[in-house]
């Protein structure tokens, strides 16, 4: 059985590892290859670490038996953007488990926590070669605009996918 809960500290590891599994399986040739084969999971496993420790119920995971399968973050958006009061700020499923409902389920879970910030409305950066894309103008999140931005010597592209009213999202199945 999968259920979805809030992530603990024992969890860090895990959420290291697949935070860069998916980076390694999702950006390889949509991104420099240093910046993956520079991918350390000590240093991933320390910024989890802090980020649990300053925000410990906005990190939810997928967990199926003792496995984890992927997680998202969520709070306040992190650039105070003039209308988005709310971010996503890391999602992520090993390969094996996309596709199959879990995403869903972690996007609703983000955005009933952040309903419970007070706020509604959803801002999410992702790179703009990123195939995921789909996934998201799929839930409804609405292509606002790009920038630029840079990674390991290279001018990458990200887009910005918006939610006015995130309540759709609370409710999906």
């Amino acid at each position: 059985m999968t259920f979805i809960r809030p992530a603990t500290a024992s969890d860090v590891g895990a959420i290291a590892g697949i935070h860069i599994a998916a980076w390694l399986s999702t950006y390889r040739g949509l991104m420099p290859d240093s910046a993956l084969d520079n991918l350390s999971f000590e240093r991933r496993r320390d910024w989890w670490k802090g980020v649990m420790e300053e925000h410990p119920r906005q990190v939810m995971v997928a967990q199926a038996g003792n496995q984890i399968l992927g997680f998202s973050y969520f709070g306040k958006e992190r650039e105070r953007d003039p209308i988005y009061g709310g971010g996503l700020s890391a999602f992520y499923l090993l390969a094996d488990y996309q596709r199959k409902g879990f995403g869903r389920l972690l996007v609703k879970a983000a955005a009933q926590g952040l309903l419970e910030l007070g706020v509604s409305n959803l801002l999410l950066w992702v790179l703009s070669t990123n195939p995921a894309r789909s996934f998201y103008e799929k839930l409804g999140g609405c292509l606002l605009r790009d920038r630029p931005f840079e990674m390991g010597g290279t001018t990458l592209q990200e887009a910005a996918h918006g939610w006015d009213d995130i309540h759709p999202l609370a409710e999906i199945i």
